[in-house]
């Protein structure tokens, strides 16, 4: 899926099984929490490299490598983007520390847009990691804000706590994923049926 401005969201998971499958969050700000803040083991920033790794999948115009003071910001604010989508899942406030911690982060410059084809250059012709956190920070005030529990909620699955934003049209998106989650409660509701279908034993 992609953002109004055409940005990519999702990204692979890993099972406690350890296989990987596909989880998309629908937004930018819950995919990055979902680097490692929202489950407590599946850290994926352990360096700089990384955060600019992940960062430049979602930002193009991102090559200016991150720095270890990126890696702290990042981190920073990866946290308060958690604790914000979990406090809206549950239709609970989201703690003010982390407005806060969001709110700075989407005061700082982020990145201009830009139409393609001009013959000259406007500013800096590359962001800098720390303009990418802010592109997430200003998402996470939009969606925040607009969306006090009605569409980001947690998937529908007993076994399930993997959180999202629901864009759908409809606002009626159920599972983190139906290739896992969806698939799931299929089979589970095809067996239920099946075993009340079959006939008693003799």
């Amino acid at each position: 899926m992609f953002t109004t401005d055409g940005r990519p969201t999702g990204q692979e998971m890993t099972l406690d099984d350890g296989r990987d499958w596909w989880f998309d969050s629908g937004s930018l700000a819950i995919d990055f929490a979902y680097t490692g803040a929202m489950t407590s083991d599946r850290e994926t920033l352990h360096a700089a490299s990384d955060l600019t790794a992940w960062l430049t999948s979602r930002f193009p115009e991102v090559v200016d490598g991150a720095t270890d003071r990126d890696l702290v910001d990042a981190r920073a604010l990866r946290g308060s983007l958690a604790r914000a989508a979990l406090a809206r899942s549950s239709n609970t406030e989201i703690p003010s520390d982390d407005v806060d911690v969001i709110n700075l982060f989407a005061a700082t410059p982020d990145i201009a847009p830009s139409l393609v084809g001009g013959t000259r250059q406007a500013g800096r012709s590359r962001a800098k990691a720390s303009q990418a956190l802010s592109v997430l920070a200003r998402e996470a005030v939009e969606l925040f804000a607009a969306n006090p529990s009605d569409r980001i909620r947690e998937c529908a699955a007993d076994d399930c706590d993997l959180v999202f934003y629901d864009e759908s049209r409809s606002n009626n998106r159920r599972w983190c994923s139906m290739q896992r989650c969806g698939n799931r409660a299929k089979v589970r509701a095809h067996r239920a049926r099946t075993s009340e279908d079959a006939p008693p034993p003799e």
